[in-house]
């Protein structure tokens, strides 16, 4: 047994659906614009002082190789499709198709508990610019996957190899803030961070106006005591970044200074600024209106009778995104790109999101879920949580992308709104 294989599960991941994207969601905002200074400060300031090795980013790929036959994956816990076989063995169907149709074989390991901790292990063998045994990594967008990038620790993607991707990937992953043209990642799975709301509480606190439609409805007086808002400082800055009618994407400090006014004028009217319990609030009846991730909202409503409702305002929600890279060092580049393409043909990425419930990045695969003679799952395949519609991935922007000197910056600005 090798050191990987003996990577500990947490046991909050193993729960089910719902757990596991909680637990996957708060582990992220620690790895959000402007993380707190637990364990991102201390990693950063390990990679500034170990430098980059010679070799870093400099590897020489031949990409029209014949690949190797194998493909090392590191993902995170519960996070691809699976099924018992005859044998009663659980296996990835997905996985299973890829190796019938490329002979590559495919080590796929949940290996990913937190994107900090996760870098903390591989930093050592990526600065020395030697293998980490994996082919591909899956690293959520913020200062983790940056720092990834500026260090040169991922290899640039051919972009002459990803054929299902140019053709089937939606307008949502492509060419995002964080990086531009796709050159080091292409996108796994995503999620929205936007407004949730109980519609009987808002008809009941608001009959006049019973609907959500704006993200100015949590700065409404109406709902005083019945906001929810998140207590970090990724998803409640850029929020409030987006209330004030700025991009997160092109903001300035000075813009931060604004939001956080705004945030701190908001604050008699929230009951709690939440992390993973913000959607037992919402469901108990504590908040009628309040920040919220849409992943949550589709699982929570799953056989539930009092269905909560998610709004994407006209001003904008945001997008986070679990990445696909290839790091240095790799051993099985070619096997590495043809897997990471291969994910986005409709039929097979169908089969992921039949399982994950998150946001599709293959628009294509909504009408393989729906068909009655394919998955025939309507409840997926018809979900806006799933697969947003136009007007909602228009609105859609990703966190501002933060330097180091930056960080320290934006948590002073907005750490006292939640933390006072």
């Amino acid at each position: 047994m090798t050191e990987r294989d003996q990577q500990p599960v947490d046991p909050a991941l193993l729960r089910g659906l719902t757990q596991r994207r909680l637990s996957r969601r708060d582990v992220f905002k620690y790895a959000g614009a402007g993380a707190g200074a637990l364990s991102l400060s201390s990693i950063l300031a390990a990679c500034s002082s170990g430098g980059t090795s010679s070799s870093s980013g400099t590897q020489a790929i031949d990409w029209n190789a014949k690949p190797n036959g194998i493909v090392h994956f590191a993902n995170w816990p519960l996070y691809i499709d699976k099924e018992k076989n005859a044998q009663g063995q659980i296996v990835h169907p997905s996985l299973e198709q890829f190796t019938k149709d490329t002979n590559i074989k495919v080590d796929y390991r949940e290996v990913i508990q937190a994107n900090e901790s996760y870098f903390g292990q591989i930093q050592p063998q990526l600065a020395a610019g030697d293998s980490i045994g994996e082919d591909i990594i899956v690293i959520t967008n913020g200062q983790i996957l940056t720092r990834l990038m500026q260090l040169k620790y991922l290899v640039p993607l051919p972009k002459d190899k990803r054929p299902n991707f140019d053709q089937y990937g939606g307008p949502a992953i492509k060419n995002p803030a964080y990086d531009p043209g796709n050159q080091y990642t292409m996108a796994w799975q995503s999620g929205i961070t936007g407004i949730a709301w109980d519609p009987a509480q808002v008809a009941q606190l608001r009959p006049s106006n019973p609907t959500i439609t704006s993200i100015n409805d949590l700065w409404d007086p109406a709902f005083k005591g019945k906001v929810g808002m998140f207590g970090d400082t990724a998803d409640l800055p850029n929020t409030g970044l987006l209330a004030i009618g700025v991009k997160p994407e092109e903001s300035t400090p000075d813009d931060w200074q604004k939001a956080a006014d705004h945030l701190t004028a908001q604050k008699p009217l929230v009951r709690q600024y939440y992390e993973q319990n913000y959607i037992n609030a919402l469901s108990n009846g504590d908040t009628a209106v309040t920040m919220g991730w849409s992943g949550d909202i589709f699982q929570t409503n799953l056989g539930n009778p009092t269905q909560l409702k998610f709004t994407v305002p006209p001003e904008g929600a945001l997008i986070w995104t679990d990445n696909m890279c290839i790091p240095i060092g790799v051993q099985n580049p070619v096997d590495a790109i043809m897997m990471m393409d291969y994910v986005y043909k409709p039929e097979i990425q169908a089969m992921i999101e039949d399982y994950n419930n998150y946001i599709c990045p293959v628009p294509a695969a909504q009408a393989i879920i729906a068909d009655p003679k394919g998955i025939n799952d309507p409840t997926v395949a018809n979900s806006p949580l799933v697969f947003p519609t136009a007007s909602m991935v228009k609105n859609l922007h990703t966190y501002r992308v933060l330097t180091d000197a930056e960080t320290t910056q934006w948590n002073d600005i907005f750490q006292p709104v939640y933390q006072s």
